[in-house]
């Protein structure tokens, strides 16, 4: 519980209020803003695993930012191809209106999605922010072998993230305008949760926190 408790103060220590403003704000342009937000997740990642005591690191645009969000992206697309596809041919088989039916194809799809990303993105993703090699995301059998060597962790790390996504997810009732902080808030509860999956020995070049 206390890695819980850290993943859910961290997004604000140091200069969080900056750092949210412009969170906010990217969360509001995607999907445009859809890589660099996944850019400054891995950054953020990569910040709290090297030092956890920091806050959110400072909003940059960089090279190393946009690749750090386009290989994020793409194993994203990877990973829910599969369900993607599937969507249109579970609709087409259930008993509803057309509309009603994509809804209940989304729903039924939601779970085995939501279950792959936790079993196969929290340990690639502190791979990846630790190293800067994109293999690091695609490499799922290592994955897989991480959850198992670090259940106990994985599951906590896990549990943080359901549970800031729901709280993201409620915020939706603050008029609406809640939902942007709020999923803001899941990114960077994720990110800590995920570098503290991070295997012993691995290091890499960490940019300025700011």
């Amino acid at each position: 519980m206390r890695l819980v408790a850290a993943s859910f103060g961290w997004p604000f220590r140091g200069a969080w209020p900056s750092r949210f403003a412009m969170g906010v704000l990217m969360v509001l342009l995607l999907p445009i803003s859809f890589i660099p937000l996944l850019g400054y997740a891995i950054a953020a990642t990569r910040t709290a695993g090297e030092d956890p005591t920091h806050g959110p690191p400072r909003w940059r645009l960089s090279r190393r930012l946009i690749a750090d969000g386009f290989w994020t992206a793409l194993v994203l697309l990877v990973l829910s191809a599969p369900l993607i596809l599937a969507w249109n041919p579970l609709a087409d088989v259930m008993p509803l209106q057309q509309v009603y039916a994509h809804i209940g194809a989304a729903f039924l799809l939601a779970l085995p999605w939501g279950l792959l990303l936790l079993l196969l993105m929290p340990h690639g993703t502190s791979r990846f922010a630790a190293t800067g090699r994109p293999l690091d995301l695609f490499d799922f059998p290592a994955s897989l072998r991480g959850v198992r060597r670090d259940f106990p962790a994985w599951n906590v790390a896990a549990a943080a993230m359901v549970t800031a996504w729901a709280i993201g997810v409620a915020c939706v009732g603050l008029l609406c305008v809640g939902f942007l902080p709020g999923m803001f808030y899941a990114i960077l509860v994720s990110a800590h949760a995920s570098a503290t999956l991070r295997p012993a020995g691995i290091s890499g070049t960490t940019p300025s926190s700011g």
